[in-house]
């Protein structure tokens, strides 16, 4: 292969990559979510929080990683809400959730209005003078920046930690049975609340990476439904970390070959074009849901919710 066409196959890794990476964090934090069997369709108006949030703290310090920082604050924040609703009220899980997405969708379209049209600084690039010179590397490192491999890292740890662990094999085990988790000593309610508030925070850093890092902008309902994908993509990822990036590159590759068509000037709808992605995740997902339903990695008090 040339030089170029190594350079053009690192353009298109690095995209996908790109494209993936907000959607990583919030499919792991509803995966972990969901292994204690609580399922959470807020995650959506948590990321648009986190998106919404974290853009406005870069805009008025300047510095995109307290923005990271902000929006993953926000999102825990706001999943307190649900946890509270669920655990302590016993609210209907899904619609805890989506009374949670639309508080968020209401209060980031009005507080967000005056952030329209603001720029923000990326986070800095991973390249140098020294990696520019490498083939493929050089164009990689020059388009990457730290969220990327923050996000890898986040999967291993989270694999690690859900199956090596002591606190791990807790959550775990209050997946299946809260009852019998119970009785062992274990606290099913405090456990449900840690794991919610973590894919509050992961959702809220996808979201801030989405807007402060991805597109650099803030625009309403900017997230376009990708916390709701990452509730579905949970289960073609069969509830396992490890599983969480492939699922995720799958979206980013349909987004990136979007843009791609859109930008060589092939004729077609717009409109029809970006539905790809989504069209996509769909058939994966019901593909995935019927080898789920015969799959017993499903925690099982959370089959009750899917019932």
């Amino acid at each position: 292969m040339t030089l170029e066409g190594l350079d053009y196959l690192a353009a298109w890794c690095i995209a996908v990559l790109r494209s993936a990476t907000p959607l990583i964090f919030v499919t792991l934090g509803e995966t972990l979510t969901q292994r204690t069997g609580v399922i959470n369709l807020g995650v959506e108006g948590e990321m648009l929080v986190g998106a919404c949030v974290g853009f406005g703290f870069a805009v008025a310090t300047g510095d995109p990683w307290l923005g990271l920082l902000a929006g993953a604050v926000a999102g825990m924040l706001l999943s307190t809400l649900h946890a509270g609703l669920v655990l302590v009220a016993g609210a209907n899980q899904i619609g805890s959730g989506l009374a949670v997405w639309m508080l968020a969708l209401g209060a980031t379209s009005f507080f967000g209005r005056g952030l329209v049209g603001n720029q923000v600084s990326p986070l800095p690039s991973l390249g140098s003078e020294w990696s520019d010179r490498i083939p493929f590397v050089g164009v990689l490192l020059t388009q990457m920046t730290s969220a990327i491999p923050l996000a890898l890292l986040a999967i291993a740890l989270a694999a690690v930690w859900l199956s090596r662990t002591r606190s791990g094999l807790v959550w775990r085990a209050v997946g299946e049975s809260a009852v019998i988790a119970a009785q062992n000593g274990a606290r099913p309610a405090s456990v449900r609340f840690q794991a919610i508030l973590t894919g509050g925070f992961l959702a809220g850093l996808g979201g801030a990476i989405l807007s402060v890092d991805y597109t650099q902008t803030w625009a309403q309902e900017i997230t376009k439904g990708r916390g709701l994908i990452a509730v579905g993509l949970v289960i073609v990822a069969r509830w396992r970390p490890t599983l969480v990036l492939p699922v995720c590159l799958l979206f980013g590759l349909s987004e990136v070959s979007v843009l791609r068509i859109q930008s060589a000037g092939i004729e077609s709808s717009s409109y029809l074009l970006a539905t790809l992605p989504y069209v996509s995740v769909l058939v994966i997902l019901v593909l995935g849901h019927l080898s789920a339903r015969r799959d017993y990695s499903m925690p099982a008090d959370l089959k009750s919710v899917f019932a």
